[in-house]
């Protein structure tokens, strides 16, 4: 395969959270709103194992829900491990994406052999943000 060929397989998930953003170009998002993400997670590589598949995809999907589970149902601008930081969508995609890719070096869900993972906070059907980290 070419340097740009490869294989994908992307898992979802959805969060429901509070918060407010701080900075005048967030007009009335600087007050306490509420938001429903859809997330998805893209797990790339190269290629396939030897059963065929990039990542198995019930092994994605739980790493997923339980990281998107610590925040949902939540205020962000109380949990501690988030304070200075403005929970964009993109921060939020970036925070995920972070999370999930140190899973993954760890071996906790996912082959040495996967090459990125991009996870994409989806903000409505005409809006989304996403963060690539490669591995």
């Amino acid at each position: 395969m070419s340097a740009s060929s490869g294989f994908a397989v992307t898992v979802r998930d959805h969060m429901m959270i509070a918060h407010s953003l701080r900075g005048a170009a967030f007009g009335p998002a600087q007050q306490l709103h509420g938001a429903t993400y859809v997330v998805d997670a893209t797990f790339r590589a190269t290629e396939l194992d030897e059963d065929g598949i990039v990542v198995d995809i019930g092994r994605a999907t739980d790493a997923l829900h339980e990281l998107v589970g610590a925040f949902s149902y939540r205020n962000l601008d109380e949990v501690p491990e988030l304070a200075g930081i403005n929970t964009t969508t993109e921060r939020l995609a970036q925070l995920l994406g972070d999370r999930l890719a140190a899973r993954a070096r760890d071996g906790g869900f996912a082959p040495a052999r996967l090459s990125g993972i991009t996870v994409t906070l989806h903000e409505s059907h005409v809006a989304w943000a996403s963060y690539e980290v490669a591995l």
